[in-house]
């Protein structure tokens, strides 16, 4: 059952992404960073933490856990350090799956070569 409530979860938002896609003048740049927000602001008023319980990893590995992710680490830090946490906290809280994607990025680089396919 758990996987099918990801499943659930991260198809229903992806959809949502897709309909931004198709029926708004909003580029992908704009929605990815929308939904990172948009995890933001749903944690910091408390809807998105029931969400990520049912959803499982169909919530929290998309943008919008990286949104939910981030506000975690700066609400961790500042209770930790003050306001400082601010400015430490999300980097914090996110650096391994930031660093898991830059990682991965210059792997895919090395390993194949990018450019114009001309025939």
């Amino acid at each position: 059952m758990e996987l099918i409530r990801a499943f659930l979860c991260g198809g229903l938002l992806c959809a949502v992404g897709q309909v931004l896609i198709d029926k708004t003048q909003l580029t992908p740049a704009r929605i990815l960073t929308g939904y990172v927000v948009a995890g933001v602001l749903l944690t910091a008023v408390g809807v998105y933490e029931p969400i990520a319980e049912w959803g499982g990893a169909g919530a929290t590995v998309p943008l919008l856990g990286f949104g939910r992710a981030l506000a975690n680490g700066v609400k961790k830090a500042v209770a930790e350090q003050g306001w400082l946490g601010v400015l430490t906290g999300g980097l914090s809280a996110t650096a391994g799956g930031v660093t898991a994607a830059v990682v991965a990025a210059l792997v895919v680089a090395l390993l194949f070569r990018a450019g114009d396919k001309r025939h």
